[in-house]
């Protein structure tokens, strides 16, 4: 697939088909984490992948409420992702402190979406979600106060098809320097 192509493909999937996903799918979507570039190559990442129904389950329950409705697809999604953001390494942090730039979330960002991408390569669906009660996926999963949860990702194979895209015009937000 041409990757324009790929990157058209993928949309925020948040309606699920059952189907379980295969392990060495999710391996591959993991390899391309792997391959993802980071500063000073860093790596400031942990990726824990959560097949198991009640623990699923727990964890989708953690991503809305009866005020906060939005996320309340999860409970469909086969698989969701726990990225763990990890400190990284001290010369990048001291660089992040001088130049006010959070490169371990830039980090995090450029590794999800490169699980995301991969995924919409392999026919599976994703959606990064940013609002979740942290506290308690910490606890459910385990995961030490010193590391953040910085996304959760869910993903399976989408029930639905992609909506036209709506973005801006390359001219609303682009501009060369000649």
């Amino acid at each position: 697939m041409e990757f324009l192509d790929l990157v058209k493909n993928r949309y925020s999937v948040r309606t699920y088909k059952e189907d379980p996903v295969p392990e060495e799918l999710l391996k591959t979507c993991l390899e391309a984490v792997r391959l993802a570039p980071s500063a000073s190559n860093s790596q400031p990442w942990e990726f824990v992948v959560i097949q198991n129904p009640e623990i699923r389950d727990k964890i989708a329950k953690c991503t809305f409420s009866s005020l906060v409705p939005f996320n309340k697809f999860a409970i469909q999604a086969p698989v969701i992702v726990a990225v763990i953001m990890t400190k990284g390494h001290p010369i990048v942090q001291a660089g992040a402190g001088l130049q006010g730039t959070p490169f371990n979330l830039i980090d995090i960002g450029i590794a999800a979406e490169h699980f995301c991408l991969q995924a919409a390569e392999l026919d599976l669906g994703t959606c990064m979600l940013g609002w979740f009660n942290e506290k308690k996926v910490r606890t459910i999963l385990d995961i030490p106060k010193t590391k953040k949860i910085a996304l959760l990702i869910t993903a399976g194979y989408p029930a639905g098809s992609p909506k036209p895209k709506k973005r801006k015009k390359l001219e609303e937000f682009v501009t060369f320097k000649r």
